[in-house]
C-alpha cells in the first residue's frame, strides 16, 4: 500500500512487471487532454511505465523510447497516446521547435519522458500527473520507487473511494 500525502502516492515495485502494472493503473484514471510528466534517471523505468499506460489504454503495441525520434504516436488505443522524450533537447526553444504544442490536445493522452529538464512543461494546458521513478539499487537492482502527484480532482476522488 502506498503512502498518500498532498496528492502524492508512493509505491515501490520489485520488478519490471510491477512497474508496468503501475502504468496500467494510472491509465485507468486518464482522459483526453491529460499529460503525464515522467522523470527519473537513465534506466529508471520510464518507458516500462509508459508501456503500462499504453496497455491500460487498450493497445497491444510495444512502447519504445523515442529518444532519437523525439515523438512516437500510438493511435490503436481507446485514447491515442503521444509519447515524447525530451532527453536530447537542449533548451526550451528547441522544445517548442519540435511542435510540442501540436501534440497536446483534448483527444490524446501525452506522456513526456525527462519532463524535469523543462519546468515550462508545467504550463502546458490539461491535467498533469507528475511521476518520478527512482532506482533503488541499494535494495535490489530491479526495485523502483514511484512517486505520483495527482491533479487535485483525481486525488480527491481516490481518497473518497
Amino acid at each position: 500500500m502506498g503512502i498518500k500525502r498532498s496528492g502524492i502516492k508512493k509505491k515501490t515495485t520489485k520488478n519490471t512487471a510491477e512497474t508496468v502494472r503501475e502504468g496500467v493503473k494510472l491509465a485507468s484514471m486518464l482522459r483526453g487532454g491529460d499529460i503525464v510528466l515522467l522523470s527519473g534517471d537513465l534506466g529508471a523505468g520510464k518507458t516500462h511505465f509508459t508501456q503500462g499506460i499504453l496497455n491500460g489504454l487498450g493497445s497491444d503495441e510495444y512502447a519504445v523510447s523515442p529518444t532519437f525520434t523525439i515523438v512516437n504516436e500510438h493511435r490503436s488505443c481507446r485514447i491515442p497516446l503521444i509519447h515524447i522524450d525530451v532527453y536530447r533537447l537542449r533548451d526550451a526553444g528547441e522544445l517548442y521547435d519540435t511542435g510540442i504544442d501540436e501534440y497536446i490536445g483534448d483527444d490524446v493522452v501525452t506522456v513526456i519522458e525527462w519532463a524535469d529538464k523543462f519546468p515550462e512543461l508545467a504550463d502546458l494546458p490539461g491535467r498533469k500527473f507528475y511521476v518520478e521513478i527512482t532506482r533503488r539499487d541499494d535494495i535490489d537492482p530491479e526495485r523502483r520507487e514511484i512517486r505520483t502527484k495527482y491533479p487535485d480532482d483525481v486525488f480527491a476522488k481516490r481518497e473518497a473511494e
